[in-house]
């Protein structure tokens, strides 16, 4: 009996993420190709689907559903098994879910996208000003949001606060104060080694990023790497956009995109690399499965084994290719002749090892998305740390350029010079992604915890990847992250696939030896 009752709710889970994937169309034609003229009628079509999924999501009868299969021993006996995971899983999106009114959802999505496009011409016109009523209208909606959610409490059972509701969405478990700990230490490591860089007289040279390429030709050597990576162009595609990002439709459907400008080709290069790590994780979900131990094979799509288990082991996947991978000395060996062939004479006076030093200088600057290895996370802390003060109150939303060049000028020395390239470079704000941008930091450290234990898996990565083999980097990741949908949480992954829980050291290492050995640094 329960396993008909498991059955139906996976049929009826597929059934609203088919609608939440009609959902994610829109929003990726809204970033690609649609007319500004349809920017009001698609905030309405984003509050009907939305409304629609969340109306799927907390129909009474998965409730009922997720009780009976909660009272079968069968399926949820062992709660390490991958039924007892998926109807834990079921249980924490259908109690979050119905915390949720109805037309709170459709608001958020309505004003989200009518935010969006706001925020694209102040960006593009760099008027903070312009956004700010948006931003403000934003954050009352995400305090709603977290109010209903209500705040958790940390592992150490203490009270929380609002942002750890936010923060919940995409990193289960997760708080504000934990994030404290990891920044804290990082940033005071970091600082110390960005002072080592900048007085290092040992500097790589620039040239080869100074180097002027056609963007159609970046293009399609960027097609050319990720097909080598193993992202299948068949089932995902690649489309230009303001802000990069990749979308996980459906089974055969991951929409990658990423964006060009003719000078410092490598910016366009590691943004689709870092997609395309995005897209593997996505088309390396389970797509089939079975209902207990005798249980006949259902679609898994729609259902927590088939999705990721947090953003901040999904941006492990973009950044362990971007950076890993893509910033290394093998990967340059590889590259570098293919580049040539596809790209031009433009690189013709450079070895594979002009281009390693280059790809790691490690400069302050004041975009996110083109920032190096260490000084990413930095940037990352500034937004953790304004989003947070926003949400509280702390800090109101006219005055977000002032606090975000003080710290750009505090953590990274640097003056922010506009509006563009400060506190409107990001997009996530305006559709109400509160508590997402830690993760990228997250991302950053997991990646390095992997990458060690794949160095001692894969023995001989490095001479892989200088061949353009990639084939076992992607079978260890879909074996050991992929496969698991959400079965886990993200620390109980990282512990069992590593060996030890979370830690910045292992990324420390790493940026210290690489980026280190570029500058001279011992």
């Amino acid at each position: 009996m329960a396993h008909s009752a498991l059955k139906e709710l996976c049929d009826l889970s597929r059934s609203a993420a088919t609608l939440g994937s009609i959902g994610s169309l829109l929003s990726w034609d809204q970033e690609t190709y649609m007319p500004p003229a349809a920017a009001a009628h698609r905030a309405e079509q984003q509050a009907m689907m939305a409304a629609l999924v969340h109306e799927r999501r907390t129909s009474p009868r998965i409730g009922d559903l997720i009780a009976s299969c909660e009272s079968d021993r069968s399926l949820t006996g062992d709660p390490a098994s991958p039924t007892a995971a998926m109807v834990r899983e079921f249980r924490r999106e259908y109690d979050l879910a119905t915390k949720l009114p109805g037309d709170l959802v459709a608001e958020l999505a309505r004003t989200g996208s009518q935010a969006q496009e706001v925020w694209k011409e102040a960006r593009q016109k760099s008027d903070f000003a312009m956004f700010a009523p948006w931003l403000e209208k934003m954050m009352a909606l995400a305090r709603r949001k977290a109010d209903c959610y209500g705040i958790p409490k940390g592992p150490d059972a203490k009270p929380g606060e609002r942002y750890d509701a936010l923060l919940n969405e995409y990193e289960p478990g997760m708080t504000a104060r934990e994030l404290d700990s990891i920044f804290t230490p990082l940033r005071q490591r970091l600082s110390a080694f960005i002072a080592q860089v900048a007085a290092s007289t040992n500097k790589p040279s620039t040239a080869p990023l100074s180097v002027r390429i056609d963007a159609s030709r970046q293009h399609v050597f960027g097609q050319f790497v990720i097909d080598a990576m193993g992202f299948d162009l068949k089932a995902g595609r690649l489309d230009v956009t303001t802000h990069p990002f990749c979308s996980g439709m459906a089974p055969g459907d991951t929409r990658l995109t990423t964006r060009y400008r003719d000078e410092k080709f490598t910016d366009a290069l590691y943004g689709t690399m870092h997609e395309a790590g995005h897209g593997l994780y996505e088309q390396g979900l389970p797509k089939q499965g079975t209902l207990g131990t005798n249980g006949s094979a259902i679609p898994l799509f729609g259902t927590p084994l088939s999705e990721s288990i947090s953003l901040g082991i999904h941006e492990s996947q973009s950044r362990m290719w971007e950076n890993l991978v893509g910033r290394s000395r093998a990967f340059w060996e590889w590259a570098l002749p293919h580049a040539r062939r596809i790209m031009g004479d433009a690189l013709a006076a450079f070895t594979a090892e002009d281009l390693f030093r280059a790809v790691n200088t490690a400069q302050p600057s004041f975009i996110r998305v083109e920032a190096d290895e260490a000084t990413y996370n930095m940037h990352v802390m500034v937004r953790f740390e304004i989003e947070r003060a926003l949400l509280s109150g702390d800090l109101q939303p006219r005055d977000v350029p002032a606090v975000w060049n003080r710290k750009y000028k505090d953590y990274l020395g640097v003056d922010v010079p506009d509006d563009r390239r400060g506190c409107l470079q990001d997009v996530h704000w305006s559709f109400g992604l509160i508590g997402y941008f830690p993760t990228y930091t997250l991302g950053n450290l997991y990646a390095s915890q992997f990458w060690q234990t794949i160095q001692g898996q894969i023995g001989d990565i490095d001479r892989q990847i200088a061949r353009g083999e990639f084939k076992d980097l992607k079978a260890w990741l879909n074996r050991n992250i992929h496969a698991h949908g959400r079965r886990y949480r993200a620390a109980d992954l990282c512990k069992m696939v590593t060996g030890s829980p979370l830690s910045a050291e292992p990324f420390i290492a790493y940026l210290e030896g690489k980026v280190g050995s570029v500058y001279g640094i011992k």
